[in-house]
């Protein structure tokens, strides 16, 4: 016996994804609604490549009532105006939105690394989805925490334009052409340039200099690894169409060599650990997209700091940093609490 599942945002980067993956990992299923706004209302839109068409329907009017779950991908000001709607009508909600990221009564999970934390979810009957670039950070640093507690991370990220939508991408491919054949290319989505450049700002500024997207990562890794880890971060968008990577520096309690850290990681879930220490041994986001895993390379040794790693983190952000993880979230929810027949 299947589950009803409604995924909201479904005309979306990030609700196609989990209509895609939902096919591909063969969720159990006995029917899926695929929702979105008033202007989707009526389209019809592929079930990943199960050959099978979904219609269409209007959020505005739909009915959460008797489905067993909803993956939400529309955004924070439309989860606010909906996922209470869904989450009261019985409808277990799992959002990709930072909306209830920090909420103490919603639990914010990454299955392989914080699944105990799910049990939460019956206070408001609502789960939150990290940020993309946290989750896959997380995923690399569980493990490694495991063997030798972290104190502080450093990150700089390299996030892809698919990470802001389809404005963003379109952006960069109109850019990119403009460029090209000598016409103008002013900015629009972006505060700067995009097409070969890169830029230090994502999502608003705060008071302390750091920007919104730098504070969710910080906040959200004490929330799902541990409220003791010191985290700073610096998050940038690069001319890269889907997939984000980071630059990660570890400072540990206890001694743990590269080698150590690389036999960890390549037994971890989720990870996949491709470290040749020569020209291409290492992953790019040219090779992540379409994947499931994080991908880590680059493992070495600190000199400067006392138990000091640098790592290099790279995932399809569409996939494990937005879509994946909530379908790995409904999976794990439909194993541990929502079990049928």
């Amino acid at each position: 016996m299947g589950y009803r599942v409604v995924v909201v945002g479904a005309t979306g980067n990030v609700g196609r994804e989990m209509l895609n993956i939902l096919a591909e990992r063969q969720f159990p299923l006995d029917e899926v609604a695929a929702v979105a706004s008033a202007r989707s209302q009526g389209d019809i839109i592929d079930f990943g490549d199960s050959g099978r068409e979904l219609k269409v329907s209007n959020l505005e009017h739909f009915d959460f009532s008797g489905w067993d779950m909803a993956l939400f991908a529309i955004g924070s000001e439309g989860s606010k105006l909906h996922v209470p709607r869904a989450a009261a009508a019985g409808c277990t909600v799992i959002d990709n939105s930072s909306l209830y990221r920090m909420d103490p009564d919603v639990p914010l999970i990454v299955p392989e690394v914080n699944p105990e934390a799910l049990a939460g979810y019956k206070a408001k009957n609502i789960i939150a989805n990290p940020n993309c670039s946290t989750a896959q950070m997380v995923v690399a640093l569980k493990p490694l925490h495991d063997a030798a507690g972290i104190k502080r991370v450093v990150v700089s990220t390299y996030q892809s334009v698919s990470g802001a939508g389809k404005k963003g991408m379109d952006e960069l491919f109109s850019q990119s052409r403009n460029i090209f054949v000598g016409d103008p290319s002013e900015p629009e989505f972006f505060p700067k340039q995009i097409a070969f450049n890169v830029i230090p700002h994502i999502d608003s500024f705060l008071d302390d200099g750091s920007t919104k997207e730098e504070w969710k990562m910080v906040v959200e890794t004490k929330k799902i690894l541990d409220s003791r880890i010191k985290v700073t971060a610096t998050c940038v968008r690069v001319p890269v169409f889907v997939g984000h990577s980071e630059s990660v520096n570890v400072e540990f309690e206890r001694e743990i060599s590269a080698k150590e850290a690389q036999d960890i990681l390549r037994e971890s879930p989720g990870v996949m650990l491709v470290d040749k220490r020569e020209a291409g041994g290492y992953v790019t986001p040219v090779e992540a997209v379409g994947d499931y895993a994080t991908f880590v390379s680059r493992v070495r040794e600190d000199p400067t700091v006392e138990n000091g790693l640098n790592l290099w983190v790279v995932s399809d952000n569409l996939r494990k940093g937005a879509a994946l993880n909530a379908v790995q979230i409904a999976e794990l929810l439909g194993r541990k609490h929502l079990q049928k027949g």
